[in-house]
């Protein structure tokens, strides 16, 4: 799982196995997790996060946007 950035108490992250879906970012915060996709930017799963949590991952999914789509990028060989 290799971790693309932590951004105050989140880790972003893709799982190896990722490659086979459309460009998404994982991030989880002790045991909660969700998954956003990149193109568009919209949340496909939440676990444990309330929703205003989730507003505040979005924003911060739609602020790093261009550098978690490099990475997915680099990483996937896109």
């Amino acid at each position: 799982m290799p971790t693309v950035d932590n951004i105050g108490p989140y880790r972003f992250f893709f799982y190896s196995s990722d490659c086979d879906e459309p460009p998404h970012i994982h991030v989880e915060r002790e045991r909660n997790k969700a998954k956003f996709w990149l193109d568009p930017i919209r949340l496909e799963y939440s676990r444990g996060f309330g929703q205003t949590e989730i507003n505040r991952i979005q924003r911060l999914v739609e602020k790093n946007i261009k550098f978690f789509s490099r990475k997915w990028d680099e990483y996937f060989g896109d």
